[in-house]
């Protein structure tokens, strides 16, 4: 019992996207918990000359931050739903149906979630250099952002790893566009090499010890005879 090696690959792809979403939201959230529910995302810092202290001037909306995290989670529930299918065809049903209509909709999808991961990676990313612009030029003696996370930032506000989870999730976010381009490539692929008929994958029984698989059109000639010439 064997899975084309295509949609293996493709089955490994979604899990390594989940990853990658559920990475983004979460660093995201954090930097976002660690303000104070401020999205810092192009937001501007002060500095506090007498005191030391780095504070927040003017952040931007919360619904940025939400927006990305939402893009990110939305992946992620898409990849889990999709490998929780097919391994449940896998091992269940013993058979899997790879249609052309299945694949259309994953082109569709994939067109749809490259937009939305790089709306959201540009997001981050200019947001990201935003902030650290701010930060470079009203924090003294910086020369990069990652050196404002040894400072001390007004209180409650914590800035100990805002720059490395923003870096984080920007990363992820960019990885997840890369698989998604393969994903909607492999699916090409497979549409083109006419693998949209029924793979079933098992014994005659269908389960999930049977016999190493074999396509419906080689089981046809035994099932629909032609009728004998009388």
């Amino acid at each position: 019992m064997v899975l084309p090696v295509l949609l293996l690959l493709e089955l490994g792809l979604y899990a390594s996207c989940f990853v990658c979403g559920i990475v983004t939201a979460a660093s995201i959230t954090i930097v976002q918990g660690n303000f104070g529910g401020r999205c810092m995302l192009y937001g501007l810092v002060n500095y506090n000359v007498t005191a030391g202290l780095i504070g927040v001037e003017s952040p931007s909306s919360p619904s940025l931050c939400y927006f990305v995290s939402a893009i990110s989670v939305m992946v992620a529930v898409v990849c889990f739903s999709v490998t929780l299918y097919w391994l449940y065809t896998f091992c269940i049903d013993g058979e899997m149906r790879r249609d052309h209509m299945w694949m259309n909709m994953m082109i569709v999808v994939s067109g749809v979630f490259l937009f939305f991961l790089l709306v959201t990676g540009c997001v981050v990313k200019i947001g990201r250099d935003s902030l650290c612009n701010s930060v470079i030029q009203k924090v003294p003696n910086i020369t990069s952002c990652d050196e404002a996370q040894t400072r001390k930032w007004v209180s409650p506000m914590r800035g100990g790893r805002f720059y490395n989870s923003l870096y984080k999730a920007e990363t992820a976010v960019w990885v997840n566009l890369f698989l998604w381009l393969i994903i909607g490539g492999l699916v090409i692929i497979q549409r083109r090499q006419g693998s949209g008929s029924k793979v079933i994958v098992g014994g005659p029984a269908g389960g999930l010890f049977g016999d190493a698989g074999v396509t419906a059109e080689e089981t046809e000639p035994f099932f629909n005879q032609p009728p004998r010439p009388q």
